[in-house]
């Protein structure tokens, strides 16, 4: 059985939840929203596609999840206070346990990061993901990538290239995505990829810290590459200090793991300059956070990411099937 347009949008209205700020939520043709004073509006879009962004065989739980988190992580990286989204869903039907299932993931990220959904729109056509974010962040205290300073520390969140490895196993036909793997290592690799998990805490503590921030969507390379450019300043990694999960480096091996940490994009991780001053408070916030934050290079005058043997700063092709 399928669910009919306005069933469908009940169904998922029946998720969401009142709030003060939300003046009209979802069943009008718009929403009504109140931001807070003396506060900035955060906005971002993405929209993820069957069989480029993730593989046509993804659980619908992961999928709805998410299709929030790479949203949430571009709030994270401008420091912003997630607040409400908005969710476009092209569906080539409407089964009502796959809806359910992917709603059970897209609201319990939501839930946890305090986003509401206000609206958005249903068609019907190949699965196509549609979210569009906004947040608030006191004016004039938003992370940018246009800030970063000569003589700045380059640190990044987390580990990286756990997201790409596991795209690199799935290709090779050996970590189906669909299940969860015996294999622990593959298991964590297949979680990074499905279900990474946006820094939005982390986003807003480093508004005292940190000049620059972007977050790793299309690889290390690419986006840190985004902070030079944008700041008219070079970046000097030191590839020795990439931090690595044992996961990746136990499936891959030392070689294809640091390709994928430099090279590879869905980490959702954030990369962030700060004064080389600000090491003692970073590694205080890490601990409080339980979140290893790692220094991973200097910016310099010129222009460019640079380091001993690196390869291509291509950015990273979102499952692309060749």
């Amino acid at each position: 059985m399928s669910l009919a347009e306005f069933a469908l949008i009940d169904r998922i209205r029946a998720r969401t939840r009142a709030r003060a700020d939300v003046v009209l939520g979802i069943g009008d043709d718009a929403a009504l929203l109140q931001p807070r004073g003396n506060e900035q509006l955060v906005v971002t879009a993405d929209t993820l596609n069957s069989g480029v962004h993730f593989p046509a065989e993804t659980p619908a739980f992961e999928i709805g999840w998410k299709t929030l988190a790479v949203n949430l992580s571009d709030l994270a990286s401008m420091g912003a206070r997630p607040a409400w989204c908005t969710l476009a869903m092209s569906l080539p039907s409407t089964e009502p346990a796959w809806i359910d299932a992917f709603a059970d993931g897209f609201f319990a990220l939501a839930d946890e990061h305090d986003i509401v959904l206000v609206g958005g729109d249903t068609t019907r056509g190949p699965l196509s993901l549609s979210v569009t974010a906004m947040g608030q962040v006191s004016a004039g205290h938003a992370l940018r990538r246009d800030a970063a300073r000569v003589g700045d520390d380059i640190w990044v969140s987390g580990t990286l290239g756990d997201a790409a490895g596991a795209l690199r196993l799935w290709q090779q036909g050996r970590l189906d995505v669909a299940v969860v793997a015996d294999d622990p290592d593959l298991e964590a690799l297949r979680q990074r990829l499905l279900c990474p998990m946006p820094r939005v805490k982390l986003g807003q503590r480093l508004r005292a810290y940190a000049h620059a921030a972007v977050d790793i969507s299309d690889g290390l390379l690419a986006d840190l590459g985004h902070i030079a450019a944008r700041s008219e300043v070079a970046a000097r990694l030191e590839v020795d200090t990439l931090p690595m999960s044992s996961a990746l480096r136990n499936a891959l091996g030392r070689d294809d793991a640091r390709d994928c940490a430099l090279r590879g994009g869905d980490d959702y991780e954030l990369c962030f300059t700060a004064a080389a001053d600000q090491r003692d408070a970073l590694h205080a916030l890490a601990e409080a956070l339980s979140l290893p934050l790692t220094r991973i290079g200097r910016i310099t005058t010129g222009q460019g990411v640079h380091g001993d043997d690196l390869p291509n700063a291509d950015g990273y092709e979102h499952f692309v099937l060749q």
